[in-house]
């Protein structure tokens, strides 16, 4: 450039359309699993590993007793920790939808389908997140068969 051609800087930084919403999404994306590891990991999981008296209760009427609610409550919290693992969530949003078709097929033939719709209204959320970090699936995958 010579000293006569006037130099145009920009007032904010040229960035890409895409990069912004991309970041934005990035970012709720992220926000989503961490409510959703809360929820699976307190509010969920939390009851049934203390044993307490409503999920100690369910659990019978279901016929699984303390193991079934033990068990239960540790693969929600293992899913619920997972979820804010970027290598594991994927595997995690899956695992757990899984265990929300379980609960929904109880809640509708233990309990009357008194609250069905809650297990289905959270696999919406978990199939977003499968879905978004499917390429960390791949990662994963790569990495287990390189130390196998």
């Amino acid at each position: 450039m010579s000293e006569t051609t006037p130099r145009i800087t920009p007032a904010t930084p040229s960035v890409p359309h895409g990069h912004s919403r991309g970041r934005r999404a990035e970012i709720w994306l992220r926000a989503l699993q961490i409510v959703l590891a809360l929820f699976y990991g307190v509010a969920s999981a939390l009851p049934k590993l203390i044993a307490n008296p409503s999920a100690a209760e369910s659990f019978d009427k279901i016929g699984w007793g303390s193991a079934g609610m033990y068990t239960i409550g540790a693969l929600e919290l293992a899913g619920a920790v997972a979820l804010v693992i970027p290598l594991l969530a994927s595997v995690a949003a899956v695992a757990l939808s899984a265990l929300m078709v379980g609960a929904f097929v109880v809640q509708l033939t233990v309990f009357d389908g008194q609250y069905a719709a809650t297990p289905l209204i959270l696999i919406v959320p978990l199939a977003v997140i499968a879905w978004a970090r499917r390429h960390r699936t791949a990662d994963l995958v790569r990495l287990l068969r390189r130390r196998a």
